[in-house]
């Protein structure tokens, strides 16, 4: 464990950061898995639902800086692909 009092705010203010960073991305997962259950199942109308609501999700943990904007930008074009290969 660190002495200074700096460095023992860093490892506390990191393991915030961290613990919300994870749950970001777990979100961020789930939504996908949703659009990708939406599609197995065959609904359109559903899958183009979770779209929009995991492209929102995915944008917003871009803004705030948990996943860089082309990584977030390359989920969005994969499960939007996914979705209009429906037939």
């Amino acid at each position: 464990m660190a002495n200074i009092k700096s460095a023992k705010k860093r490892i506390l203010v990191n393991r915030t950061r961290a613990d919300r960073n994870k749950a970001i991305r777990t979100g961020v997962k789930t939504a996908i898995k949703k659009v990708y259950a939406a599609i197995e199942s065959g609904d359109k109308a559903a899958a183009a639902q979770e779209l929009k609501a995991a492209t929102k999700t995915i944008e917003m943990a871009c803004s705030k800086g948990v996943y860089h904007k082309n990584n977030a930008s390359r989920k969005v074009s994969r499960i939007s692909k996914a979705v209009n290969q429906m037939s």
